[in-house]
């Protein structure tokens, strides 16, 4: 049983195959069309998902769309006459958009297919419950759902028992944590979709000073479900996020590119203890229902490590599952297995151990992008190469790492990562300003084995995608400064020698030479690209980025333009 997930047209545009229940290749399109959240059908990433697999499309048994685009339509539709004749500019924008491209979902993955073959519409919630949950190692557990919204849905929380999910309850459009932070994000000058996690980022700098004036906008009931008070938001109705009212109560917009302001600072840490203490009362009251303590959150709400952290912390939670792919990419996997398991009628669930589910090249290719791009490089063998990446990163090179099959998900996990060392004190602001051509206040994520977890945070929790901000034991701090955020958190990456054994390695070795198994990893692009997936992306990267070096396979490359004499050997 071969089946298609697939997710596009609105941003994270995603393509999953699930062969017999058990997940072959999954990639988003951004990474082969190189334009971030990119929302087109994603063809390569399609094209690429069935040649991993060695199947043409007449061998795929059915595909399976993230969402149902008729029940979504008429939740716009109805919106809009609701809030007619203000809402006139956003139907006139959206109505030929819907007509044309979006309600002809079914048509238009047949035709890109080339073939007539079932398509299958989860409901996005559903998808996104069932890209929590059945990857998951729990065999019962509760759900979270939250993002901006799907049909009519914002939020769903439910259980999950074997192959089966129970959404219980939910929250509907317009009243969305996802969306409420979607707001504040653009009333601080980020893009969204985009911009989110630097609010998350932004507001440890903070205090919830604009708490009270926030919660005039947003009701949080007991049970953590939201009203929005309407009158201050116009995303409902306008192409714009938030009104007048809205900068009277919480203060001017600021402009893209501005400087950021204490009062930017308060906002973002108000929103974000906002969505905290609303996070711990759905889950607390969803306890209190079911008296299960493992939990499974998607959905983009999902992605903001820190609230994911306060859960483990302040609730009955015992253990968290997000997958690395929390946010609209992955209902294209949510959907994949849910019809897997209804076409098949029960099958095994697939457990996911690691996120190495993309692209991978081989020698050869790797060589032949270094010599078109004139790189001077040299091979080593593995070992060899893990000792000198290693050495370079203890002298203060900032170094690329690009190894094996692509992560799945917005977070390089160590095979498409830049790392450096977390002990320069300098190394967060210079990677900030010179390699990444960020905000400096963005914050880098430690990985470190997993079995030196316990010796470096309070609250050692296995964090193999990236998804928790964790305490640094405070006699730590000093030790790693660079990516030790100004609260005292850390968005951890444990890693464990069976899932990534070569990535584990390079870990060991610069503890060996240091003391401190713990490196600096951020994601392997640049300002407003998205993180490179072919040699030939990482090579563009390393030159435009100004890396000291690049570890690409078995080779290292170190100036390009000119050929080394012994290049290759």
């Amino acid at each position: 049983m071969n089946v298609l997930g697939l997710s596009y047209m609105y941003h994270d545009s995603a393509a999953v195959l699930v062969r017999d229940g058990l997940v072959a290749a999954a990639a988003e399109e951004e990474r082969f069309s190189r334009l971030r959240h990119c929302l087109d059908f994603p063809s390569r990433a399609v094209e690429w998902c069935l040649a991993d697999a060695g199947l043409a499309a007449e061998g795929l048994d059915a595909a399976a769309f993230y969402e149902k685009p008729y029940l979504k339509f008429e939740r716009v539709l109805r919106t809009h006459l609701e809030m007619w004749p203000r809402s006139w500019p956003s139907f006139r924008r959206f109505l030929p958009m819907w007509l044309s491209h979006k309600l002809p979902v079914e048509r238009t993955i047949r035709a890109r297919l080339g073939r007539d073959l079932p398509v299958l519409f989860v409901d996005h919630h559903t998808a996104h419950a069932a890209s929590a949950f059945l990857p998951s190692p729990f065999e019962r557990a509760m759900i979270v759902t939250l993002d901006g919204t799907g049909e009519w849905s914002t939020l769903c929380r439910g259980t999950g028992e074997g192959e089966t999910l129970t959404l219980t309850d939910e929250s509907r459009f317009p009243h969305s944590y996802g969306l409420l932070y979607s707001a504040v994000t653009a009333h601080l000058g980020f893009e969204v979709n985009e911009g989110e996690g630097k609010v998350m980022g932004l507001a440890a700098h903070g205090r919830p000073d604009l708490l009270k004036e926030l919660r005039t906008v947003a009701d949080v009931r007991g049970d953590g479900s939201l009203r929005l008070d309407l009158d201050y938001f116009a995303f409902h109705h306008d192409l714009v996020m938030t009104n007048e009212r809205f900068r009277a109560l919480l203060g001017p917009a600021r402009a893209p590119g501005a400087p950021v302001t204490d009062a930017h600072k308060a906002l973002a840490a108000s929103l974000q203890a906002l969505l905290e203490d609303a996070a711990q009362r759905m889950v607390r009251d969803l306890h209190a229902r079911t008296g299960l303590t493992d939990l499974c959150l998607a959905g983009g709400v999902a992605l903001n490590c820190a609230m994911n952290a306060g859960l483990l912390e302040r609730t009955p939670v015992k253990r968290l599952f997000v997958q690395p792919a929390a946010g609209d990419s992955g209902a294209a996997l949510g959907a994949a297995l849910y019809a897997s398991g209804r076409l098949a009628g029960g099958s095994r669930r697939w457990r996911m151990q690691h996120a190495y589910l993309g692209p991978r090249y081989g020698e050869g290719d790797i060589e032949a992008a270094l010599r078109a791009a004139g790189a001077s490089f040299r091979r080593f063998e593995p070992e060899a190469l893990v000792e000198e990446v290693s050495g370079r990163l203890a002298a203060g090179q900032v170094v690329g790492w690009f190894q094996g099959r692509m992560e799945w998900g917005p977070r390089a996990l160590g095979h498409r990562s830049i790392l450096a060392d977390p002990r320069d004190p300098g190394m967060q602001r210079r990677v900030n300003a010179k390699v990444k051509r960020r905000e400096s206040f963005r914050p880098f994520a430690p990985a470190m084995p997993l079995e030196d977890a316990g010796r470096w945070f309070e609250t050692p929790h296995e964090s193999p995608f990236m998804t928790l901000a964790l305490p640094v034991r405070p006699e730590r701090r000093a030790d790693i400064p660079s990516v030790v955020h100004v609260d005292g958190t850390a968005r951890l990456q444990t890693v464990r020698p069976e899932s990534d054994p070569y990535f584990h390695s390079l870990l060991r070795s610069f503890g060996r030479r240091t003391g401190v198994p713990v490196l600096l990893n951020t994601s392997f692009n640049g300002r407003r690209e998205p993180i490179v997936c072919s040699p030939e992306d990482a090579v563009a990267c390393h030159r435009r980025c100004g890396l000291d070096a690049l570890a690409i396979g078995p080779f290292l490359a170190e100036k390009l333009g000119e050929e080394h004499e012994n290049a290759g050997s």
